[in-house]
């Protein structure tokens, strides 16, 4: 599908984030409108109801995207694996190709603008686990922590994770209120809102076919059951983290809210920017077996450019623009997806459809590149300035947040994640 042109005009612009050659999965309301809301695909800046397609005769009966259309969730497309959502994105992409004058005579029917719709979850999320893939990011807050010792001993070894809650996570648009939670207090613990909010920029890889409780999944098998990525915001109450964190780890500092993107990016779309995986600095361990292959060594990371904005209630209200606060790489995250979903699997866990895998925080080496506040400000001791006159250590009520992701390479067209956002409103 590369270059291919398409009757939606916006989707032929240069700097769309849907061209015909990503065509991402998501579930959509028209505004206004209510119910469950049903499947629909971007493309340029609409989205393609594939309901309607299949009651305007543009679909062939018994087809797999007729299978799904009426569907008000992904997770029964997502559990028949990445061979059946290739199979629709070809039938999507015939039918929204230029040439498709039968198609293109029924815009009005079978598209709307995405600025039109409401944008709900795209899958039920059965679980969320996030992981702690950035080596930047755990070396940036290591060496606050333990100057002399950034990394912990594991870190080379296993791809670090836990487990998140998948009630709270959210769908982009969705208010963030502020938590409240036990932060540390002389005499005593002090209870109350977080007063240290942060964001974690993150991608969600989401499962697709399910691997039986007690059968791990291998290395080499482990790309069948990634169905696709999306952007993740991994909200996070740093006083609340810095207290209960030990000895378990992340709880209510993390579990409050978690935001996605809209639009599902199925791995067939990222083939084009599938990259070797980060090569291990000499004197590294090498990687154990279990987590080895010689594909995902080869071609196991996915080269995307990930950003970080933000726009207080004061911009909001001056008309301004939001302003950038990081652009990292995600090609440069130590361990792969695969390697995630293999490790999570190795006890015989069982992951189910529509089960989400957070990156943990993408982050480089330089200040414009850490992906939260509390690299960026180092724990709120150097703050930054809001063209406002505002200034920021960790994040005050009524700023928003908005993470955004796009893979480009020459030669091939730029596909982009679209964006998720979130706003801080005050604690109850």
């Amino acid at each position: 599908m590369s270059n291919a042109k398409s009757w939606v005009e916006s989707a032929n612009q240069p700097t769309t984030d849907f061209p015909i050659e990503n065509l991402p999965f998501g579930i959509f309301r028209r505004r206004g409108a209510k119910g469950p809301g049903s499947i629909g695909v971007a493309i340029g800046d609409r989205i393609l109801d594939l309901s309607a397609c299949v009651k305007a005769g543009l679909v062939a009966k018994g087809s797999p995207l007729a299978e799904f259309a009426n569907d008000t969730s992904l997770n029964r497309l997502m559990a028949e694996g990445n061979a059946v959502a290739r199979a629709i994105r070809a039938e999507l992409a015939g039918l929204l190709a230029g040439g498709n004058a039968a198609a293109a005579k029924r815009e009005g029917d079978i598209t709307l603008r995405q600025s039109d719709a409401d944008m709900l979850m795209p899958v039920h999320v059965g679980n969320y686990t996030d992981f702690y893939a950035s080596i930047n990011h755990a070396s940036n807050v290591g060496s606050m922590l333990r100057p002399d010792n950034p990394l912990l001993p594991n870190y080379k070894y296993i791809p670090v994770g836990y487990h998140g809650r998948a009630s709270s996570v959210v769908v982009s648009g969705t208010d963030i209120r502020r938590p409240w939670g036990q932060q540390k207090g002389e005499p005593v613990p002090a209870v109350g809102p977080s007063k240290s909010m942060d964001y974690e920029i993150e991608v969600g890889a989401l499962v697709g076919r399910a691997n039986a409780l007690g059968n791990p999944v291998a290395i080499g098998d482990a790309e069948d059951h990634i169905w696709g990525v999306c952007l993740l915001n991994d909200w996070s109450a740093r006083d609340v983290q810095a207290w209960e964190g030990q000895p378990l780890g992340p709880f209510l500092s993390k579990n409050f809210s978690t935001s996605i993107s809209p639009w599902v990016v199925t791995a067939d779309a990222l083939a084009p920017f599938r990259v070797p995986m980060l090569a291990r600095p000499a004197g590294d361990p090498e990687t154990l077996p279990y987590l080895t292959s010689t594909d995902n060594t080869q071609r196991g990371a996915i080269d995307f450019t990930l950003e970080v904005w933000i726009r207080s209630a004061k911009m909001r209200a001056k008309g301004m623009d939001a302003m950038r606060l990081s652009r990292a790489s995600f090609r440069e995250m130590y361990w792969t997806f695969a390697q995630m979903l293999t490790h999570h699997t190795m006890n015989g866990c069982n992951l189910q459809p529509g089960d989400l895998l957070g990156s943990g925080t993408v982050s480089g080496k330089a200040r414009e590149e850490m992906g939260c506040l509390l690299e960026r400000t180092r724990r709120a001791a150097e703050p930054f300035d809001l063209p406002t006159g505002e200034r920021r250590g960790f994040l005050e009520d009524g700023d928003e947040v908005i993470l955004r992701g796009y893979a480009e390479r020459d030669g091939v067209r730029r596909i982009g994640l679209g964006e998720c956002s979130g706003v801080v409103t005050p604690a109850i």
